[in-house]
Formats: structure tokens, C-alpha cells, sequence
């Protein structure tokens, strides 16, 4: 059986902490989900995002293909502070908490 192609979901997006000093990014194919994986940390207690308490969204980015997510996350990640910083800024100026709206 041929598998035909669906709209699909995909996820990029950036993590920080209370005060806003650390950045994480990460791909999903289900960004409720992650961020619900995030905040509790009985499900992550050895992973990067619990050991610096990183669960607060500030940045997205939808893609339709897991190749073309995957390869913006890497690139976003080479990425230094200052330009996450700005990519940041240009969605999301004031740095607000976005997972009340996932």
C-alpha cells in the first residue's frame, strides 16, 4: 500500500527558565505534549530542561515536514546567544510566557 502524504505537524521551539537565562530548543511533532513533558519533571529529572528548569515557551516555529524541522532546529542551535536573542524579539518582543496559548 502506497502511503499517501497528510498534512503533518512539526515543531521547533525554544524553552527558557523563570528568569529567563537559559535557552533550550527542541523539535516535536506535538508541542502541547512537550511542554506538558517540560513542567513536569518527575518525567524528565535527568535531562537538560529539568536540571535548569527550563518549561516556559517563548518562541515557535510550525514546519510540515519532520526534514525541514529537524534541520532548522540544528541550525538554530549553532546559532550564537545574541542571534537566538534576536529571533526571539522578532516574534515575541516582550519575551512572554507562551504556553497558555498552545
Amino acid at each position: 500500500m502506497k502511503k499517501t502524504k497528510g498534512t503533518h505537524n512539526y515543531y521547533i521551539y525554544i524553552i527558557t527558565n523563570k528568569n529567563k537565562a537559559v535557552l533550550y530548543i527542541g523539535v516535536t511533532s506535538n508541542l502541547k505534549e512537550r511542554l506538558y513533558y517540560h513542567s513536569h519533571p518527575e518525567a524528565n529529572s535527568k535531562h537538560f530542561s529539568h536540571k535548569y528548569n527550563c518549561k516556559y515557551l517563548i518562541y515557535f516555529e510550525h514546519y510540515q515536514e519532520v526534514e525541514i524541522a529537524i534541520k532548522r532546529e540544528k541550525q538554530l542551535k549553532k546559532w550564537s546567544r545574541k542571534k537566538k536573542e534576536y529571533l526571539i524579539s522578532t516574534k515575541n518582543p516582550q519575551w512572554n510566557f507562551l504556553n497558555d496559548e498552545i
